[in-house]
């Protein structure tokens, strides 16, 4: 009896799915960093710029000191001839965290130029400035201590000088004596002692406050007296506060003081005139003819002196108005 053969094939067992197979774990998305605000920091404060005038007669070193102290090659006038025949200015310069300008003017004994021209150039300039609104920190005199003695010619200008200033500005003044190379030093100390106690000389802006300084002819030196300057508040000079007042030089201190002046000279001058002619009668008397035209040659220089000192002051208003705007042009083209 045939049967039946039952085949049994076992079935295959499925393997459980691997869930985790394959799995590309997933990261977190990169977060863009964002840079730290960063801190701004205050823009550098400009340095302030301060002014200081130089002044003193023809021949006392203002511009070799200007130059020593700012590196400037202004022109240094020989001996008693001027080279500063106007107002000019230093290149800038960094001293105690400003920037210094130090400003050179003629003297009143210009060997080129009348008092009168000398006195309306540095009072348009200082008109100028306080119109720009450009103050001064100070003014510096300067005085040879070499000079055997103060003769009529540095007297005027250190008149002028104190007129220019005013009272009011002497707390602002350094009377600097320098040249002390050129001299025994025990002469140099007498001198100076004389200019500290003499009225007729420096004691009575110094009693108001001036201070009166050495220059030993070297920068450090030149930089340790404009450093007395550099932390003390601006000064308005009292002829650019007579000005700013009227805008006529006419009515100014300087002005008063230099007119009286020139009739004085303008008086000595017509007495020897007088004496002149006086002496041309008698030398026509004598018949003798050379003495004659010399002296009628000398007379007649002496009249255009004369002549010129009289218009000089009759002048100066109208040349002033000149000047000033010859200033602020030039000022205003070198801003620019």
């Amino acid at each position: 009896m045939g049967g039946c053969v039952s085949s049994f094939v076992p079935s295959r067992r499925k393997k459980p799915v691997d869930l985790e197979a394959g799995r590309v774990e997933a990261k977190p998305p990169k977060l863009e960093q964002v840079p730290e605000p960063k801190t701004l920091l205050p823009a550098p404060e400009e340095p302030k710029t301060i002014y200081i005038a130089v002044m003193g007669a023809t021949g006392s070193g203002k511009t070799t000191f200007i130059n020593m102290a700012s590196g400037s090659d202004l022109r240094v006038g020989m001996g008693l001839e001027s080279c500063t025949n106007e107002v000019q200015t230093s290149q800038s310069f960094m001293l105690d965290g400003k920037r210094v300008v130090l400003i050179d003017t003629p003297g009143f004994d210009d060997t080129t130029k009348s008092d009168t021209d000398v006195l309306k150039m540095i009072a348009a300039y200082l008109q100028t400035m306080h119109k720009q609104e450009r103050l001064l920190s100070g003014v510096i005199y300067m005085h040879r201590i070499s000079d055997v003695r103060v003769g009529g010619t540095s007297r005027r200008d250190f008149t002028m000088f104190q007129e220019l200033c005013g009272k009011e500005a002497y707390n602002n003044v350094l009377m600097v004596t320098n040249m002390w190379g050129d001299v025994n030093e025990a002469d140099a100390v007498a001198r100076e002692q004389e200019l500290r106690e003499k009225d007729i000389f420096f004691k009575p802006i110094l009693d108001n406050g001036a201070l009166l300084l050495r220059h030993m002819n070297d920068q450090e030196s030149a930089h340790k007296i404009l450093q007395k300057l550099t932390g003390i508040d601006p000064v308005v000079l009292r002829i650019q506060s007579e000005l700013a007042a009227v805008n006529d030089i006419t009515q100014t201190g300087a002005f008063a003081q230099l007119n009286r002046e020139l009739m004085e000279q303008a008086e000595r001058n017509r007495q020897d005139l007088e004496k002149l002619r006086v002496e041309m009668e008698e030398a026509a008397q004598a018949q003798d003819e050379e003495t004659r035209m010399e002296l009628q040659e000398e007379s007649e220089k002496m009249e255009a002196e004369l002549l010129r000192v009289q218009n000089e002051a009759a002048t100066l208003a109208s040349e002033y108005q000149a000047e000033l705007r010859r200033i602020e042009e030039q000022l205003h083209a070198r801003a620019g």
